[in-house]
C-alpha cells in the first residue's frame, strides 16, 4: 500500500510542478519575469501570447503526467524539456533567472526526480 500512495504522491509533486508553472506564472501572469524570458529568447513582438501558449503546453504536461498514459514516454519528455528550457535561458536570459544560473541545479535535481520516479532500472524491471 505505500509503495502505491508514495507513487501517487510523486505523480502529484510532478504534475504539480507543470500546471503552477503553466497556470500562475505564465498563462495568468502573476510572475511577469516568465514573460520577460519569453520576450528575450523569442522576441518581444509577441512574447504574451507565447508565454500564455507555453503555460498551456506546461498545463498540458501535467495533465499528462496525472493521466499515467505513456509514462516513459512523458518521463522522457519532460527531462528533455525542461534541460532544452533551462540552457537557453541559462544562455539567453542568465539575469531574468530566478537564481541566475543557479536555476540549472534545480533543473537537474528535477529531472532526477523525474527519472527515478519513472525510468530508474528497478521500476521498469517491475513494469
Amino acid at each position: 500500500m505505500l509503495p502505491y500512495v508514495m507513487h501517487r504522491l510523486f505523480t502529484y509533486l510532478i504534475a504539480l510542478v507543470w500546471l503552477a508553472n503553466g497556470l500562475l506564472c505564465k498563462l495568468l501572469m502573476l510572475v511577469p519575469r516568465h514573460a520577460a524570458i519569453v520576450a528575450r529568447i523569442l522576441g518581444p513582438a509577441h512574447a504574451g501570447l507565447l508565454t500564455r501558449l507555453i503555460g498551456l503546453g506546461e498545463i498540458g504536461i501535467g495533465l499528462w503526467v496525472i493521466s499515467g498514459i505513456k509514462p516513459r514516454w512523458c518521463a522522457w519528455a519532460q527531462i528533455i524539456l525542461v534541460l532544452t528550457m533551462n540552457t537557453l535561458e541559462a544562455v539567453l536570459a542568465p539575469d531574468l533567472l530566478l537564481w541566475g544560473r543557479a536555476n540549472a541545479l534545480f533543473a537537474v535535481l528535477f529531472c532526477g526526480f523525474i527519472y527515478l520516479h519513472y525510468l530508474r532500472p528497478s521500476r521498469l524491471a517491475a513494469a
